[in-house]
């Protein structure tokens, strides 16, 4: 649906995209990452066709593919009520088809029937969330940019933007969902990318990416009752990964590219620390949360 080829842009002196590359496929809900400064909103701004990029290529998987933007902040006419604001919307995007059709249509789509009546100053950020994806997806975009969506939202209020996005992936829109929210992200996306210093640091699906920051260091964790100290010795004869003790937690890790398997570790360490007196009360094989993986990313 979209591939991105070595594109860069700059602001001045200041180099903001400096070959970045970005492959979303068409269906994916794409989790698309970084700290603020990264690139993401020019890069979003470049596909959208707002600003001009320096160098690189842009490729979409259709001719005139069709793209619908929702920014961080949408900006709209509060004096209007949100029927007003979509019948506008229709009107900019010249639609050709039953115009109050498609507006009822986008309008249950994002659940706004009764709110819709309202004019737009009253309206809460949660709905004026509902009403920008609202605008974003009236034109049948086969692209839909989102910029922090769920931003300044309670949670109820982030469930149901969420809830809204996961509908209309599966109504077959293909989604780039720009969110520092993290869990959002591990809920909803099926294919993320993190950017770092304009640069495309980690591309692909969440559970690719788990398995190969997990072969990096995987945690044997083991709850314990008694004297830890009376486990260092039976544990230093395995060798090959570090072993700690956090609180009453016997933490074994193991390292990037080693041989060791898990699960006998886990057997060996068990047997060691009930030798030396010691009562398991836990145990888990811990993998990388997206969020670990992020912050390791961005440095």
């Amino acid at each position: 649906m979209l591939h991105i080829k070595n594109l860069h842009k700059s602001y001045g002196a200041f180099e903001v995209l400096r070959g970045l590359e970005m492959n979303v496929n068409k269906g994916d809900i794409y989790g698309f990452l970084g700290k603020n400064g990264c690139g993401k909103t020019t890069t979003m701004n470049i596909v959208s066709n707002i600003i001009p990029k320096d160098s690189g290529e842009i490729n979409f998987g259709k001719e005139n593919c069709k793209i619908g933007y929702l920014p961080e902040t949408p900006s709209m006419f509060t004096y209007m009520n949100g029927y007003e604001y979509l019948d506008y919307i229709a009107s900019c995007c010249s639609y050709k088809d039953n115009k109050k059709k498609r507006i009822d249509e986008v309008i249950n789509i994002v659940g706004m029937a009764e709110g819709g009546k309202r004019r737009i100053k009253g309206y809460s950020r949660g709905m004026n969330q509902r009403l920008g994806i609202a605008a974003a997806i009236f034109d049948h975009p086969d692209l839909l940019i989102l910029d922090e969506p769920t931003s300044a939202l309670d949670p109820q209020g982030r469930a149901e933007v969420m809830s809204i996005i996961k509908n209309l992936a599966d109504m077959g829109t293909t989604i780039i969902l720009c969110t520092h929210i993290l869990s959002d992200v591990e809920r909803t996306a099926n294919r993320i990318g993190i950017v770092r210093d304009g640069r495309m640091a980690v591309e692909g699906t969440i559970s690719e990416i788990k398995e190969q920051y997990d072969k990096a260091g995987k945690k044997i964790v083991m709850g314990i009752f008694g004297d830890p100290t009376a486990a260092i010795q039976p544990v230093s004869t395995l060798t090959g990964g570090n072993f700690y003790f956090d609180r009453q937690r016997a933490v074994f890790e193991i390292p990037l590219a080693s041989d060791i398997n898990e699960q006998e570790t886990a057997h060996r360490l068990f047997d060691l620390l009930n030798s030396a007196g010691l009562t398991v009360s836990l145990f888990v094989i811990e993998n990388k949360t997206l969020e670990q993986i992020y912050m390791e990313t961005i440095g």
